[in-house]
């Protein structure tokens, strides 16, 4: 069954998201506007969701698409994270206002889809259900190779009456390995191990080796009877798994691709390599350009913030932003300030630029970092 939930609330703080002009609006506004790629023909993105979907360890399952806009005690309090969890700042999440943000993970389809006429049918009479959502993402993060705020991930859930099967470590082992067949060559070295996530316990977690080393790719655990109780499921009778990876993570370690921004790319060169079975070639290594950036900044400075404004910018030709200096002196500075320098890396995958295209770029950089942070720069 596929379900599609509609939000009035959404909808309204779009609207007036549209008659906001200042820059943090302006941000949210463009990212909203981004193509969900999950849901893009021809992008590995979306070939890697119909892969999962279509294993047969899952059959049977409901896919839900739901806001992107979600009020915040969903995304948060439901899942049991702790009142002092980062993603609860504004540094790391991008809020609509106080109540609501753009959503960080698609598990809040939990809420929805508990929610569903049909799905409350089912569980009343015993039957189990599982379920996959999928999309963007957002999260206010370090600018790298491997980070980007805006994403993809894809949810799966699993609920069963403890009557009919006790849900354990071998169940979250098979959903792992059986992501790993939809996705990675059959000779791929997996290693499946305990770990730690918010609201399930126990969990496992997966790693690939590739080109020698491990990377982290999957994750999957035994949702807690808390966090069921906390979604109106009696946890005395009910238990399941669940597992919510990021897709740009299982995509760049399948094709060996070593920047997200490849996957937003518009040239064919780079396009026609970005099929699931290709190892992905470099087009050409084109040169970076780097600038230096220093300030005296006040105390309450997030460098995530700051970020946000370099990609406001820079958009998707900054490959880094790296933290070169920190140091305060109280004598030189001020008690209530700290000096920062960042060295900004400029990288396009598709053509070498030029100093004349981002000299204006990092001038604007200087004029915002003083205006929107009243920076003095130095």
């Amino acid at each position: 069954m596929n379900i599609k939930i509609k939000s009035e609330e959404e909808a309204k703080l779009r609207q007036e998201l549209e008659s906001r002009h200042d820059p943090e609006s302006e941000r949210i506004k463009r990212y909203l506007k981004m193509p969900d790629l999950s849901r893009t023909e021809g992008s590995p993105i979306h070939e890697i969701v119909q892969r999962i979907i279509a294993s047969p360890e899952f059959k049977g399952f409901d896919v839900i698409e739901v806001p992107e806009i979600v009020p915040a005690n969903i995304s948060f309090d439901l899942f049991d994270f702790p009142a002092d969890h980062p993603a609860r700042s504004k540094s790391d999440t991008y809020f609509i206002d106080d109540k609501n943000i753009l959503r960080t993970h698609t598990t809040v389809m939990w809420y929805y889809y508990l929610q569903n006429e049909d799905v409350k049918r089912r569980m009343a009479i015993g039957e189990p259900v599982g379920c996959f959502s999928f999309g963007k993402v957002y999260r206010r993060d370090e600018i790298d190779r491997n980070h980007m705020n805006v994403f993809h991930q894809i949810d799966g859930w699993y609920l069963i009456p403890k009557d009919k099967k006790i849900i354990g470590l071998e169940d979250l082992e098979r959903a792992l390995r059986s992501i790993a067949r939809a996705i990675f060559d059959p000779d791929t070295k997996l290693k499946i191990f305990p770990d730690t996530f918010p609201y399930t316990d126990p969990s496992l977690q997966m790693e690939v080796e590739k080109n020698g080393k491990w990377l982290e790719v999957l994750g999957s655990g035994v949702v807690k009877g808390r966090v069921l109780e906390n979604f109106g499921v009696d946890s005395s009778k009910w238990n399941g798994w669940a597992f919510g990876p990021g897709i740009e993570r299982l995509a760049m370690a399948a094709m060996d691709v070593p920047d997200m921004r490849l996957f937003w790319s518009q040239d064919e060169r780079v396009k026609k390599q970005l099929k699931l079975g290709n190892k992905y070639k470099e087009v050409s290594k084109y040169p970076p350009i780097t600038r230096d950036i220093s300030f005296v900044v006040g105390k309450d400075f997030v460098p995530n913030d700051y970020f946000d404004l370099i990609r406001d910018l820079g958009g998707d030709l900054v490959e880094q932003v790296e933290l070169l200096d920190k140091y305060e002196n109280a004598e030189k500075f001020g008690a209530d300030k700290a000096s920062y320098t960042y060295r900004i890396v400029y990288r396009s995958n598709e053509r070498t630029l030029t100093t004349e295209e981002i000299d204006p770029i990092q001038g604007k950089i200087y004029n915002e970092t003083a205006k929107q942070f009243k920076a003095e720069l130095r």
